[in-house]
């Protein structure tokens, strides 16, 4: 074989590996996309199921009950991340390749029992968790696992791109991970300015939805689902 064609035989090998690894890749991005969808729906199942536990203990005159606010927040705040945490279970048992969504769900059910010890140790020392001082409390029920659920991609994208300089350049370029790490910083600001005025959540009801509001969770999972439809689109 002459050099010429030994050149373009090369040329045609690196052109079929590029191929290959941008369908790769789109593959991926198609399957992340469909996995972002089914999360957003798990978030909205547990913003009903606080609702509707919240509504059940006030009639049963739990309106204050410590141990009745630790549910209603888990699950207003955290119940996705418990449903979430077992599509990760069920992905992983599939052996299908690790996406961003799955690292995701990892995260999340990971970083969901921080703020019960948050909770009750607040409680221990006396803090008052219907004032001010204790805006932090709902934070950390809403936002624990959106840590978690970012901290987790990171890993994810670091393990991908095999660098963290690329680990965070794609962080920054991923428009879940950076509708996360919004609403992380935003999240506290808004709690602290609702107690300030005057916000209390005295029954189980106001506990939900001071935790639903709270709980943006749902928009990173919205984003990457607003980017399915306008890929499915295009």
């Amino acid at each position: 074989m002459t050099k010429d064609g030994i050149g373009n035989a090369m040329d045609e090998m690196e052109n079929s590996d590029e191929e290959f690894e941008g369908e790769a890749v789109a593959a991926e991005e198609e399957e992340e996309e469909e996995e972002f969808g089914e999360l957003l729906r798990y978030t909205l199942t547990g913003y009903l199921g606080g609702l509707i536990l919240g509504f059940v203990l006030d009639n049963f005159g739990f309106q204050t009950s410590a141990v009745g606010q630790w549910l209603v927040r888990t699950i207003s705040g955290e119940g996705e991340s418990i449903l979430e945490g077992l599509y990760a279970l069920r992905k992983r048992l599939s052996g299908s390749k690790v996406g961003m969504a799955e690292a995701y769900g990892w995260g999340k059910l990971l970083g969901m029992t921080i703020p019960w010890w948050i909770d009750w140790g607040s409680r221990i020392f006396g803090v008052d968790v219907y004032g001010v001082e204790g805006f932090y409390i709902p934070y950390f029920y809403a936002m624990s696992d959106q840590i978690g659920g970012n901290f987790s991609g990171l890993l994810h994208l670091r393990r991908r791109s095999g660098t963290w300089r690329g680990a965070f350049t794609e962080y920054f370029r991923h428009p879940v991970m950076v509708a996360g790490l919004v609403v992380i910083f935003l999240v506290p600001i808004g709690l602290f300015l609702a107690r300030s005025i005057g916000f209390s959540p005295s029954t189980q009801v106001l506990t939900a939805l001071e935790t639903i509001v709270s709980n943006l969770c749902w928009l990173p999972p919205l984003v990457g689902w607003l980017r399915e439809r306008q890929d499915s689109k295009e």
